[in-house]
């Protein structure tokens, strides 16, 4: 806020000015004229207001009209429409004695005021300093007003125009000082004294990318320098482009009384692009054109025309050319990355990928990762790299692949979690899921199931076969969850028998008081006499009491029969283990492993297949009651 001016008072001795009675249109300036003259500051002068002219005219084909005085009583009369018509203008002209000031002198010394503005003019604050004490006196109202018009004259702000806001202001100030005789500011308070008519700002024709926009927005947020956004997704319904139509503005008048014309807009309206209408929407109203994502994919421009894509090709993923892509799996773009080179990486040393369904051709590098719903990698994947998705298949894999359905051709000492898991030849490696097939299996794997194992051919050894109800991570984080539980409300338990115990004592202890209150109360009901407060306050506690104690046995109750509950679940996952198997259609050979975890008793289960052994399909076997084995089992136990 602009200040136009204060009235600070000098310590200095000032030489005493001759009253002086001027008539002008710009009284700061005649201040400043005699304060010249005398050599001393302008702020050590002061002036009354003696009379106020105001005249106004309106020009007429550029020619100069004649300036025609107005009554201050019409000035109230100018409507809107005379206001922001451009050929009209205003002025002032004000007569005053101008004097030094004299302390002591003013009764409004102590009201220190500033006058401010906004940037068009059309709003005039009054500031009123810290430290400033308004107090009262007879007509101060009027005092008021003089005292703040002075500051507005000296400010070249019009008076008795545009200051309704003013009398409001001078007439809570004075009934303040009133009631409190003395008001003290202890902080700076500022208070609209003018408001003049505000002009429209004029509205450029603007286009705003906002595709682009959140494209900067995302780099800002990120620290990886490789994820240089190569591929800009969208989702449907997304507002991608917005034109902003050009509107003109409206007119105004400032508290000067200055027309305030408003800024041509641009008219610009060619767009410079057109939109692929079969995935782009356009939507238009007076104020602007928005187009919108029909679809989820990316964005791309085609010879000047916008559009949604789903399918992109690219030859590598490389800090050298693309970057990391990470669209996200939601965003159902399909990438294919064509570099088929066995000596080279098509998704390059930490590289990251993230869209709904990736095609690589050829080799996942060192440290990648890639996320996506469904994965085909042609050729192979590095030890460092990850994987995970929905649906995996793999030429060649050393890496880490996490996902449901796993497909691997060779297996290379990688590791692999899933579901269901299908390996056609596994030479090392983890493989973690529910269901494992594996077609020929070498040695040195370690396969740990909650279902099933299956082995087609074996031709190695060292290998281990493990059954563990806990593989999965949500039968695990079930156990956990209802471990943990179960603890608590058992715990509860403990605190419900605890209160049982205290509210049964209790009860027994009043059975036979409330027995007699209770005959009691039926007297003096049946006889017609007034119940006795302390009766009704024994026989109410006993109440209570009882109430308490049958709430108390059906949240023992419920607790019981919640602990059952997550028991049966927790023993579900035993039963599942009982019905878990280890199957190999081929002879055993050399050293290799059965095992089994069980969750109640917690034992581990261990059975070495002999040399030559023919048997397929092994299982748990519950020899005596609480005594487990791993037996090889019957065809029709299977």
């Amino acid at each position: 806020m602009a200040l136009f001016g204060s009235n600070k008072s000098s310590s200095v001795a000032v030489r005493k000015v001759r009253p002086t009675v001027v008539k002008s249109e710009n009284i700061a300036k005649e201040l400043s004229s005699i304060a010249r003259e005398y050599g001393i500051k302008p702020e050590t002068l002061d002036f009354h207001i003696l009379d106020v002219l105001t005249y106004t005219r309106f020009l007429k084909q550029g020619i100069d009209a004649k300036w025609e005085e107005i009554e201050r009583e019409r000035l109230r009369e100018i409507d809107d429409e005379t206001w922001l018509d451009s050929n009209f203008q205003i002025k002032q002209v004000y007569e005053v004695e101008i004097f030094s000031r004299q302390k002591g002198k003013d009764p409004l010394e102590e009201f220190k005021i500033a006058i401010g503005a906004n940037a068009t003019k059309c709003k005039i604050y009054m500031q009123v300093k810290e430290g400033s004490i308004l107090r009262y006196i007879s007509a101060l109202k009027e005092e008021l007003t003089l005292y703040i018009n002075k500051h507005k004259v000296r400010a070249g702000v019009l008076i008795y125009v545009f200051d309704e806001p003013m009398e409001d202001v001078v007439s809570k100030l004075s009934a303040k000082a009133k009631i409190e005789e003395s008001v003290l500011f202890e902080r700076m308070q500022t208070y609209l004294i003018a408001e003049s008519i505000e002009p429209t700002k004029t509205v450029d024709g603007t286009l705003i990318l906002h595709f682009e926009q959140k494209r900067k927005e995302e780099e800002n947020r990120r620290v990886d320098y490789a994820d240089r956004g190569f591929i800009q997704s969208v989702h449907k319904d997304e507002l991608l482009i917005e034109f902003i139509k050009p509107r003109p503005g409206q007119p105004g008048r400032d508290c000067r009384g200055r027309y305030i014309a408003p800024k041509e807009p641009s008219e610009e309206r060619d767009l410079g692009f057109e939109v692929d209408e079969e995935t782009i929407r356009v939507e238009e109203d007076e104020k602007s054109i928005r187009f919108y994502a029909k679809v989820n994919g990316y964005i791309a421009i085609e010879e000047n025309v916008y559009t949604i894509k789903s399918e992109a090709d690219v030859n590598q993923v490389t800090f050298r050319t693309t970057g990391s892509i990470t669209v996200g799996t939601d965003s159902d773009v399909n990438l294919v990355v064509t570099e088929a080179d066995a000596v080279k990486d098509a998704i390059g040393t930490g590289m990251k990928v993230e869209v709904t369904e990736l095609e690589v051709e050829g080799n996942v590098g060192s440290e990648a990762y890639v996320k996506a719903k469904r994965v085909d990698v042609g050729g192979q994947t590095h030890k460092t790299s990850v994987i995970e998705a929905d649906e995996i298949t793999v030429n060649v894999h050393k890496g880490t692949a996490k996902g449901k359905k796993v497909k691997i051709t060779r297996l290379e000492h990688g590791v692999v979690e899933g579901e269901e898991i299908s390996i056609a030849q596994a030479m090392g490696g983890r493989i973690y899921g529910e269901k494992v097939t594996i077609e020929i299996c070498t040695s040195y794997v370690r396969v740990k199931a909650s279902q099933k194992i299956e082995i087609k051919r074996l031709r190695g050894s060292e290998n281990i076969f493990e059954i563990d109800p806990l593989q999965q991570r949500k039968a695990k984080e079930s156990y956990e969850k209802n471990k943990e539980e179960i603890e608590k409300l058992k715990q509860r338990l403990f605190e419900y028998e605890k209160q049982i115990e205290g509210y049964r004592q209790l009860v027994k202890k009043n059975h036979a008081v409330f027995n007699e209150v209770k005959k009691r109360l039926l007297h003096y009901k049946k006889n017609g006499i007034k119940l006795p407060e302390a009766y009704v306050k024994q026989y109410k506690l006993y109440q209570a009491q009882v109430d308490k104690l049958k709430e108390l046995e059906e949240m023992y109750k419920k607790t019981e029969e919640k602990i059952h509950l997550l028991s049966n679940q927790t023993g579900s996952l035993q039963y599942s283990v009982m019905d878990a198997r280890v199957i190999n259609r081929d002879v055993w050979r050399g050293y290799n492993e059965i095992r089994a975890r069980l969750i109640d008793p917690p034992l581990e289960l261990v059975y070495k297949p002999e040399e030559g052994e023919a048997h397929h399909i092994y299982g748990i076997v519950e020899v005596e009651e609480g005594i487990f084995e791993i037996r090889p089992l019957e065809e029709e136990d299977e």
